[in-house]
């Protein structure tokens, strides 16, 4: 079943605010409203502060500093691979050579992968760049990938292949992090800088 989501709306226009409990319910105030803002949030506190703080879509939390993963098919070209800093600054360029990167500064798998895969991969890309800048601290919003993947921890039977042998490296790389002190942890998706869920 699909976690809730609580939908936070403002139109100018008609001065209407508030917070839908459906994306159905949200997109009929907002479709067709010019400068409308709408963003889903988990929670209905997070929805209501967004609201309070004038439905910026610049306002974030403060993040601690480090490197954030994700992974995303919002763009309908397939999975698109994004890791950046607490600010939302791009990191791909650390470890990928120019002709890899889009112009939205992604690394774009295709359709051919899951969207798991991509977020294994853009872990290994987080480690990479967190290695190489001396930067203790790693974030994403995968549970598989953080608590499972990433520690070696696999159902085989269910895996591609290269999802295993993608998944060996990773497990590796963290082990060498942590080992020089590095910690990696979970962040919201509504948090993380690096989010590719396209969601507002």
């Amino acid at each position: 079943m699909a976690e809730k989501k609580f939908y936070a709306y403002s139109v100018p226009r008609t001065g209407k605010r508030g917070i839908a409990e459906s994306w159905k319910e949200c997109e009929k105030i907002v479709k067709g409203e010019e400068n409308a803002r709408f963003k889903g949030f988990k929670s209905r506190t997070d929805a209501e502060d967004w609201l309070s703080a004038g439905a910026d879509y610049s306002v974030k939390k403060k993040l601690p500093k480090g490197v954030y993963f994700d992974a995303g098919t919002g763009r309908g070209n397939g999975v698109e691979v994004s890791v950046t800093d607490e600010e939302g600054n791009d990191l791909l360029h650390e470890v990928l050579p120019k002709k890899k990167i889009n112009r939205f500064g992604k690394h774009l798998l295709g359709a051919e992968v899951t969207n798991n895969f991509g977020e294994l991969l853009a872990c290994r890309f987080a480690l990479e760049i967190a290695v190489k800048k001396n930067i203790k601290k790693i974030f994403g919003d995968s549970r598989l990938v953080i608590d499972y993947w990433s520690k070696g921890y696999m159902n085989m039977k269910e895996m591609a292949p290269e999802t295993i042998e993608l998944a060996y490296i990773v497990s590796s790389l963290r082990k060498d992090f942590e080992r020089r002190g590095g910690r990696m942890e979970y962040v919201s998706g509504d948090d993380n800088p690096a989010d590719l869920g396209f969601h507002k």
